[in-house]
């Protein structure tokens, strides 16, 4: 299993947006959400995950200072393991998102990330 490349938010900066949405939705869509149910800016260097309601698709925001990247990630089999938690938002630390894209249960605190996924 390889961890897709592209965008990297650090560590501290990375939250999923609990709520499903609507994967139609793109750049402008997912900032406005970020803004009105989250109550955050968008353009602040915080990475925002976002996936569907099947939790088979996840799309991942980013602004890295110059302007926005909008990636996307869909599992052929299974769905991702997303948090059912009362805030609108959780932050992830490096590992549990590599653990989350890769469509492993990242909650399990106690399985070691392999080798080839340490930074």
């Amino acid at each position: 299993m390889t961890v897709p490349r592209g965008p990297t938010p650090t560590p501290e900066r990375i939250w999923l947006a609990v709520e499903a949405v609507d994967m139609r939705s793109g750049i402008d869509g997912l900032s406005a959400r970020i803004q009105a149910s989250l109550g955050r800016t968008p353009c602040d260097g915080t990475a925002y995950a976002f996936t569907n309601r099947r939790r088979n698709r996840l799309k991942l925001l980013v602004w890295d200072g110059t302007g926005v990247w909008l990636s996307q990630r869909r599992l052929h089999r299974g769905a991702f393991v997303w948090p059912s938690a009362s805030d609108p938002v959780l932050a992830l630390s490096a590992a549990q998102w590599r653990w989350l894209v890769a469509g492993v249960d990242w909650q399990r605190r106690d399985a070691p990330a392999p080798a080839h996924w340490r930074v």
